[in-house]
């Protein structure tokens, strides 16, 4: 287990716009950092991260917390993965204590599959480099392809030996389960039980995530086995997906976001070459047809890609189908191709860093160019075909998202193809039409929508429900200030009732200093309140408990220990203000703290809402007790009290220089 000292320093050091800026591309927007969302599909980036407060929100799909939070969510780790991920960034030591054997077996099935995954890596490696057989024929095939021994180590390249359960023996002997090496697609089990490795005798590619977790392999036979694929990858696991992964992704994220491009290739050395020659901006789609989960993957990174394709041209025709989804995420697309049979591997072997920079920025074409030169010399003399040509090339337009972006193609495609822009526009135009007119007929045939058009439903809990919205605010503002400013100590009024020199009671005002979290308390206590949303109340129960506890309370340290759930409440009352301007909150009773007020005037006027609004309730309620039925005396005495209530209205009121109407 890792120590709490351990834990301290990670989150001293962690900073959540570093950690988060690995995975998104973020841009400053004021104080905080704006991107796309990694959790859903969007184009207007709603992702907002705030270094003043240490968390993140995503508007989008309500998640939000911590650095420690995100990685739970993105990377899916455990709370100690995303603490060890964390200490291996900022370089800070892991102090453990010894885990027990209760602690081992609660570890959670995906991790228990992370761990057989990453034992395979280091296996594969360890052959490849210490091993005779590994050393003969894995080395000296990696050697060949002119990888030097720093790139073999960085990518983790290994090999499998050839015999059929080489692997499976190790793993078994150093405690690892069948059942998870199985899981992974390391292993084959047959019927009968006997077992053995799926990528025996063949050179190993870990396949790495974002994060740099290990999630599978893709394994190269070194034979001429003809009945036995070429390319061999682990089947699809909980902890890999091949169409949500890209080749080289964990090694090229930093130069992506960096140099703002995005090079993609086809295969492992295709990467592996150009890392090796400088450059460090390229994935691979794993010889798998181009996703649009993979491409909303680099979309995290940079906004433009340029497709890398050898000389073949029956190759290029299927890999352009591509293009289309690439345009459809509003990304920007070139394509660069490499002379007759070259591909970006041997290109990157032959050439030095300078020409292979200067080549690509010399070839790379924009996908209307490229698509025209691909297909023109078929259809020089045939109408037919050329008509076809250009209304593939209007279909491709039709994809991007953006008007501005789609008219300037419109243009270039007119005076590449040499026809009326008119023309294009006008077949631009049915074709958008036709999209929006099939996306319709899906909506209108869905279950979600069997409702009449232009039907008005009547919420009957409408009332209701803005009335529960006004005590769930209320609290949720006590939450904030309590997360805010709970330590800070600040001046507030008392007031006392004291018998003069003349024996009349008065009401005496003196200026006591409280801590803002010991007010509140008191306040509360005093009216005997309790927060009627369970969360806010186990929030306020604990953070009342850690103040007192405490006297250096850590908000950083705080928002990183909480559980996902209570983070994303946490989040959410700290981000708010950032999605949205507040409007006509005074209206309800809720008052927004502006430059000019002083926090314990805000927390006066927030507990003194709170308990107006209580007071209202309870008058409501003493109003609807009100029956034909009632006796004398008792419509006296709901009088008197509602009159009671009515007068400590006033003097609450009076308190903070508002004369409110109610919500009733």
């Amino acid at each position: 287990m890792i120590t709490r000292e351990t834990i301290d320093k990670v989150f001293d050091a962690a900073r959540v716009e570093e950690v988060i800026g690995d995975f998104v591309q973020l841009k400053r927007a004021g104080s905080n950092y704006k991107g796309l969302s990694p959790f859903s599909e969007e184009r207007t980036p709603s992702f907002m991260v705030s270094p003043v407060k240490q968390i993140w929100k995503d508007f989008s799909t309500g998640k939000g917390g911590s650095a420690v939070t995100f990685l739970m969510e993105h990377e899916h780790f455990t709370y100690p993965e995303a603490i060890r991920y964390l200490a291996k960034k900022y370089n800070i030591e892991i102090e453990e204590t010894e885990v027990s054997q209760d602690e081992k077996i609660e570890a959670n099935e995906r991790e228990s599959m992370y761990l057989v995954s990453e034992f395979a890596k280091d296996y594969f490696q360890e052959t490849l480099l210490k091993s005779e057989e590994g050393k003969a024929i894995g080395l000296t095939y990696f050697k060949e392809r002119g990888f030097t021994t720093e790139t073999i180590a960085k990518f983790g390249l290994g090999y499998s030996p050839e015999t059929w359960d080489a692997f499976t023996k190790e793993a078994l002997s150093k405690g690892y389960q069948l059942d998870y090496l199985e899981k992974v697609g390391l292993t084959i089990v047959r019927e009968d039980g006997k077992h053995f490795d799926r990528f025996k005798g063949r050179v190993m590619f870990p396949i790495q995530s974002l994060s740099g977790r290990n999630l599978g392999f893709g394994g190269r036979i070194l034979t001429n086995d003809k009945k036995a694929a070429k390319y061999l990858n682990s089947p699809e696991s909980d902890i890999y997906h091949k169409s949500k992964v890209l080749y080289g992704i964990f090694h090229a994220k930093q130069a992506i976001a960096k140099q703002n491009n995005c090079y993609l290739v086809e295969g492992y050395t295709d990467v592996i070459q150009m890392h090796q020659a400088g450059i460090e901006n390229v994935v691979a789609s794993s010889g798998t047809a181009l996703t649009p989960d993979q491409i909303r993957l680099i979309n995290r990174l940079t906004k433009n890609i340029t497709v890398l394709f050898d000389g073949d041209a029956a190759g290029l025709r299927a890999s352009i189908r591509g293009i289309d989804l690439i345009l459809e995420e509003g990304m920007n697309v070139k394509v660069c191709t490499f002379p007759d049979g070259d591909d970006p591997d041997s290109f990157a072997r032959k050439n030095s860093y300078e020409d292979l920079v200067h080549y690509l920025e010399n070839n790379a074409k924009d996908f209307i160019q490229f698509k025209a030169s691909l297909l023109m010399d078929e259809a020089k003399n045939d109408p037919i075909k050329k008509a076809d040509l250009i209304r593939d090339m209007v279909v491709s337009i039709s994809k991007i998202p953006d008007r501005i972006k789609r008219e300037v193609y419109i243009q270039e495609c007119s005076r590449i193809m040499d026809i009326s822009e008119q023309v294009l526009l006008n077949t631009l135009a049915q074709l958008i039409q036709k999209d929006i007119s099939e996306a319709n007929k899906k909506l209108k045939n869905s279950d979600n929508s069997e409702q009449k058009a232009f039907e008005v439903v009547k919420d009957e809990n409408q009332i209701t429900q803005e009335k529960v919205n006004i005590v769930y605010e209320l609290e949720q503002k006590l939450i904030e200030i309590l997360l805010l400013y709970g330590n800070n100590e600040e001046e507030f009024e008392d007031v006392l009732l004291k018998v003069n020199e003349e024996g009349d009671t008065i009401e005496v005002v003196e200026k006591n200093n409280y801590k803002v979290h010991q007010r509140i308390y008191l306040s509360l206590q005093e009216d005997e309140i309790e927060l009627a949303n369970p969360i806010f109340k186990e929030l306020y129960n604990d953070l009342i408990s850690k103040y007192n506890l405490s006297e250096d309370f850590n908000r950083e340290h705080y928002f990183q220990q909480l559980s996902p759930d209570f983070a994303q409440i946490v989040t959410d009352i700290l981000m708010q203000d950032e999605k949205e301007v507040l409007h006509n909150w005074e209206a309800k009773h809720i008052y927004v703290k502006n430059k000019n007020t002083t926090i314990s005037q805000y927390v006066s006027e927030t507990i003194i809402s709170f308990r107006e609004y209580l007071i209202n309730k309870l008058i409501v309620d003493l109003m609807k007790s009100f029956t034909p039925e009632s006796q004398e005396n008792e419509l006296e005495e709901i009088k008197t009290t509602i009159n009671d209530y009515n007068k400590l209205k006033v003097i609450l009121t009076n308190k903070i220089g508002r004369i409110r109407s109610t919500y009733y």
